[in-house]
């Protein structure tokens, strides 16, 4: 197993970037020599306006812009359409390349994935790459990152079943805009009864920390 997690979501606009961000910055002040990186972002013109940027300042990080992420394209849709609108489709072999490059300088690795778990990379004549063959290829686990709110339980359900029918490891969920309501502490307690996998955090709006539950970081850390 490489020395990294890979962060996914339950969906589009759940948070994750924020999320991931907040964790990376937490690894870094435990004194974690952590890197970032993320396969392929799409909406953004430039690397210092795109997710990546959004971690690396936000956690703090030196590490050098170009490592954090291998495709970039500007149309905001999913990286196998951005790739056809403008070329440049994601090579599985690059993304490795890319990813143990900077786990050779780090400690540890946050890897960001792009939108929720059955997002399509690549889909052409040539190649069908999902976000699922990153996460493989990488033998990496997974942290999930899922809102708070209303259909939660439903979409944290599915998208760990999905999960462990490829025989990718779950070792956390983070509940991000959790702002302790009636039925978000009911979608807690069910997410965790229905699929046995601990939620590390319950983050509030805004949050400038991310306030771990006890034994968390072990659980993100384990093999590293």
């Amino acid at each position: 197993m490489e020395r990294g997690i890979f962060i996914t979501g339950t969906g589009t606009d759940v948070g994750k970037t924020y999320v991931t961000a907040l964790l990376v910055k937490k690894l870094k002040e435990l004194g974690i020599s952590i890197g970032y990186y993320k396969g392929a972002i799409s909406g953004a013109n430039c690397i210092a306006n795109s997710d990546a940027g959004y971690v690396k300042k936000v956690a703090g990080l030196e590490q050098d812009e170009n490592t954090l992420v291998s495709y970039l394209y500007q149309n905001a849709v999913s990286p196998h359409l951005a790739a056809k609108l403008e070329g440049n489709p994601v090579e599985l072999k690059k993304v490795k390349e890319d990813f143990q490059k900077v786990a050779k300088q780090h400690e540890f690795v946050v890897m960001e994935g792009s939108g929720g778990i059955v997002c399509p990379i690549r889909y052409d004549e040539t190649e069908h790459i999902f976000l699922e063959d990153f996460i493989k290829s990488l033998h990496l686990d997974t942290l999930l990152v899922a809102d708070a709110g209303l259909g939660t339980i439903n979409a944290v359900v599915l998208t760990v079943e999905y999960l462990r029918q490829r025989g990718i490891g779950v070792r956390g969920i983070f509940i991000n805009r959790y702002t302790g309501n009636p039925m978000e502490e009911d979608n807690v307690k069910m997410i965790e009864e229905l699929t046995g996998v601990p939620i590390l955090a319950l983050i509030p709006p805004n949050a400038n920390e991310l306030l771990l539950k006890e034994g968390a970081i072990q659980k993100i850390l384990q093999d590293h």
